[in-house]
């Protein structure tokens, strides 16, 4: 059960640290820094826990960080489904139950990216660097959550 939780927050940090697109708010520019540099550290955090070379990260960033974006998209689309649905005065069942099977079927979808990915990534890596790229995705994520509870303690 624990796992299934950092998994799932594996996957939201990736959604939510997925390049965005250029907006003209301050607020979300803003934003957008703060998600540079975290995609930067999560770079750099993968590299070096996977030991890859200058011409394995050449050729396997941009790969990641195209599957970071579907699954982004894929995320995407299902929040702002869920979120009309909030939005609605009086969702009716099929509003719910259309958001409901959206939100469901994203979690479906990241896994399909991620093995059509994997096929990929594995002719880049060595068997070892792809076992390790879960293990290192899920540091990330650890060190995001860690973080983010240090940052709350702070606020108390």
């Amino acid at each position: 059960m624990r796992l299934s939780r950092l998994c799932t927050a594996a996957l939201a940090a990736a959604a939510l640290l997925a390049p965005l697109a250029p907006t003209l708010s301050a607020q979300t520019q803003q934003r957008s820094g703060w998600a540079t540099r975290m995609l930067d550290y999560k770079h750099r955090l993968i590299t070096d826990k996977l030991g890859m070379t200058k011409a394995q990260e050449q050729r396997f960033m941009p790969l990641y960080e195209a599957m970071e974006r579907e699954i982004y998209k894929v995320n995407s689309d299902a929040r702002a489904l869920a979120r009309k649905v909030e939005a609605t005065a009086k969702p009716t069942d099929e509003q719910y139950a259309q958001a409901a099977e959206a939100l469901s079927k994203a979690r479906l979808m990241e896994g399909q990216i991620e093995a059509r990915y994997f096929d990929k990534f594995a002719q880049i890596l060595s068997k070892k660097q792809l076992f390790l790229l879960k293990q290192a995705e899920l540091s990330f994520t650890r060190s995001m959550l860690s973080r983010g509870k240090n940052a709350v303690k702070k606020s108390r």
